[in-house]
């Protein structure tokens, strides 16, 4: 049986063994791909040899970093993805009613391609729906242009780690130029790596996006195979903050009307993601 083996952290491995042939294994203009089954874990995506989703539990990361905001915000109806291409977060994005726009906006048209046609339980939904409008661009270029200002009351950053087409997604350019894309009262979420592995990336975002933002922070998730443990999540604002208690009743009573169906999300979870760890909490500047 084969296995596919990531080292994305030095001196630490994860391995899964494969069921089948793989069903995708090629180089695109900007990164590899692989696509396969597992025994454990589901249907997986890699992109340059670092596991992105996994079917069996991308609802910890998807929903989070979609749900959480939409359901304080209370006014969500336009929202970009920067990356995505496995439409994971559009799909999760779209299943909210007042949501008239989801625009995914990500570099790699053969990503999107083989997810369309290997993740349907993913995307299938998301792929059939008018309000969504995918953009295959360089998201840093795309948040630069003119029709784009103030626009987004949500800017999900669904970027991989800071390596190959994903470095221009990190830094203080970026992230002026999501402010810029922020309608006003909007927030911006982000996957800011996991904290045992990689606490210097939660330090260096936060500061980042304080220079920028009159609000930021952090909240956790736990997404098994991003190996680890937690997965922090970092948000920003332009005013209101998130994880306020009168914003965490909010989001409670708008997720009971919503009748959206989660596989991990609802309002418990949503209040405890930001309670952090001691040794985490050492890590916000």
């Amino acid at each position: 049986m084969s296995r596919f083996r990531e080292r994305l952290h030095k001196g630490y491995a994860q391995a899964m063994e494969l069921s089948g042939k793989p069903l995708a294994a090629e180089k695109s203009r900007y990164q590899q791909i692989r696509i396969f089954d597992s025994v454990a874990n589901g249907r997986v995506l890699v992109l340059d040899d670092v596991v992105q989703l996994t079917t069996r539990d991308e609802s910890a990361y998807a929903e989070m970093l979609t749900h959480l905001p939409i359901f304080e915000h209370g006014k969500v109806e336009r929202v970009m993805i920067v990356g995505g291409g496995d439409l994971s977060i559009a799909d999760e994005a779209l299943k909210h009613k007042n949501v008239r726009e989801v625009v995914l906006v990500d570099i790699d048209g053969r990503v999107v391609e083989l997810c369309r046609k290997h993740f349907p339980s993913v995307n299938a939904r998301a792929f059939k729906d008018r309000r969504l409008k995918i953009e295959i661009a360089d998201a840093f270029e795309y948040l630069g242009r003119k029709e784009v200002k103030a626009r987004f009351d949500l800017i999900v950053g669904d970027r991989p780690d800071p390596i190959g087409p994903g470095k221009a997604l990190f830094g203080e350019t970026f992230y002026d130029r999501i402010k810029g894309a922020l309608a006003p009262g909007g927030f911006a979420t982000f996957q800011t790596g996991v904290p045992f592995y990689q606490p210097r990336e939660i330090t260096e975002a936060l500061n980042e996006l304080k220079a920028f933002f009159p609000r930021s922070g952090l909240y956790l998730t736990v997404v098994p195979t991003y190996v680890g443990g937690f997965m922090a999540l970092s948000w920003a604002g332009k005013g209101a903050r998130l994880g306020t208690p009168a914003g965490i009743r909010r989001a409670a009573a708008a997720f009971k009307r919503s009748r959206i169906k989660t596989d991990y999300y609802n309002p418990a979870v949503h209040a405890a993601a930001f309670a952090l760890p001691q040794w985490i909490a050492r890590l916000v500047p």
